[in-house]
């Protein structure tokens, strides 16, 4: 279990880094931007749709919305950016 959750964190960093390597690139359309900006803002913001003291839906908003935000912004990215922000996300994790 212990193994499971480093592995999830470790592969966390990573995808984080390739967003900002992402945001960064040129050859990306300024919708996908947009749409990264807006998911890293929502999550890290304290205003929410669904106020996180509400018991179980409250939570329910931040769980939908930035992976949603994240799907929408690189389904809209080239395939080979992607990849290259991945590779050179590897390169700067080792």
């Amino acid at each position: 279990m212990l193994k499971r959750l480093k592995t999830i964190g470790s592969d966390f960093k990573r995808e984080i880094k390739v967003y900002q390597l992402v945001l960064k690139d040129s050859r990306v359309p300024r919708r996908a931007k947009w749409l990264l900006g807006a998911a890293v803002g929502y999550a890290l913001s304290p205003v929410d749709l669904i106020p996180d003291f509400v018991p179980v839906v409250g939570y329910l908003d931040d769980v939908l919305i930035v992976p949603i935000l994240v799907m929408l912004a690189l389904r809209s990215i080239p395939k080979e950016v992607i990849e290259d922000c991945r590779n050179r996300a590897g390169h700067l994790a080792s």
